[in-house]
């Protein structure tokens, strides 16, 4: 049967078909090769489908695609899908296995997603990945690749519920790989806990390794907490630090200034010196003029009163020289002024009771001037 259906009112169809109950309005069958249903407008739709409770097109094949189209404008899709209530523009479900969404391309994007104001691409899955991308092309990014033009993030991910925002896999290579031609390769940022937390179960292997051929293999702007060993195998270098110190406790709440003489109390605890030649001398108290400890040995929490002594290095330190005038090279001892080292008179007393060396110095009256401890 052959049926050939020509309208001259724009608003009917040349063929109408209406099922009344649930059966086909229109139906074809294209037999061997031929095409079941074909439709071809000048600037209309070829084929309309239109459903006021049920799917406007429906395809099915056994063996091949459902719905297939072809565009031969280069600036136009194959499928195009529109929704003007607030829908799905395209919807694909696949069961028994199938994919519900598939794109292929030779030369471009296999599916690519564009929106003026939402999410380009929404991938969503009750039980596994929402999007998960696979590459062949072991010279090309990965499998999911992510550009941003206009400043934002290139790959975005938010996790909620304890779900990770980005997770990196891989059986031997990089889980997850950084890399920016002017800025940072890879920034963590957290509000409530570390911006980069790494784990290793490699015994011999770093939790975080960084390595910069020529340059700093880390950074760090704040403290720094460590909770096992720390193994050096080349120098430390400690800028801007004199002397190595370790916490007292220290008689009285209130603090005591830096670059004065202590000595050391029945119950342990430091307490000002006020005698000349004492043998309870402990050091200085560190942290005076531009000399800062390197290293604070016995840090503590406590409620007390604790205080940096400085034990070794450069250290500045009050002295008098109302006891005679300084010089270079001097060895230093207590004295009978609060806080104050003076240079020692007597070598016998002095045994014992010897604070360091004068580094500069001091003709009269009292002053601040850096010494090298040296106690004995």
């Amino acid at each position: 049967m052959q049926v050939i259906g020509n309208s001259g009112d724009p608003k009917l169809p040349g063929v109408l078909g209406i099922a009344t109950a649930t059966g086909d309005g229109v139906s074809g069958d294209g037999g061997a090769t031929g095409r079941g249903v074909f439709g071809i407008s000048a600037n209309a739709p070829g084929i309309e489908g239109n459903s006021k409770k049920g799917i406007g097109v429906l395809g099915r094949s056994d063996q091949f695609d459902g719905v297939t189209g072809v565009s031969h404008g280069p600036g136009h899709a194959a499928v195009s899908g529109h929704h003007d209530n607030g829908g799905v523009g395209v919807l694909g479900v696949g069961t028994k296995g199938g994919r519900g969404v598939a794109g292929s391309s030779d030369s471009f994007q296999g599916v690519f997603g564009h929106s003026v104001s939402g999410a380009g691409v929404v991938g969503e899955s009750d039980q596994f990945d929402g999007v998960t991308g696979v590459s062949h092309a072991p010279g090309h990014a990965a499998g999911v690749a992510g550009h941003h033009d206009a400043g934002g993030s290139g790959v975005f991910g938010a996790g909620t519920n304890g779900s990770f925002g980005v997770a990196g896999f891989s059986d031997s290579f990089n889980g997850v790989f950084g890399h920016s031609v002017s800025g940072a390769g890879v920034v963590g940022e957290s509000e409530q806990f570390d911006g980069v937390t790494g784990v290793s179960h490699n015994p011999k292997a770093a939790a975080i390794s960084g390595h910069n051929p020529g340059g700093r293999a880390g950074v760090f702007t704040g403290d720094v907490i460590v909770t096992g060993d720390v193994i050096v195998t080349g120098d430390v270098s400690l800028a801007n630090a004199a002397d190595c110190a370790e916490d007292f406790d220290v008689v009285g709440a209130a603090k005591v200034e830096p670059g004065t003489v202590m000595v050391l109390g029945n119950e342990g605890a430091l307490s000002e010196s006020y005698q000349a030649y004492d043998k309870r001398v402990a050091g200085v108290i560190s942290g005076a003029g531009n000399h800062k400890p390197g290293i604070v040995m016995d840090k503590q929490q406590t409620s007390g009163n604790r205080q940096p002594i400085a034990l070794m290095g450069k250290v500045f330190c009050k002295v008098d020289a109302q006891f005679g005038a300084i010089e270079v090279g001097d060895l230093l001892t207590t004295s009978s002024t609060l806080g104050h080292a003076m240079r020692t008179n007597d070598p016998f007393k002095a045994f014992g009771a010897v604070i360091g060396k004068a580094l500069r110095p001091l003709a009269d009256g009292q002053g601040l001037i850096p010494i090298l401890i040296a106690l004995q």
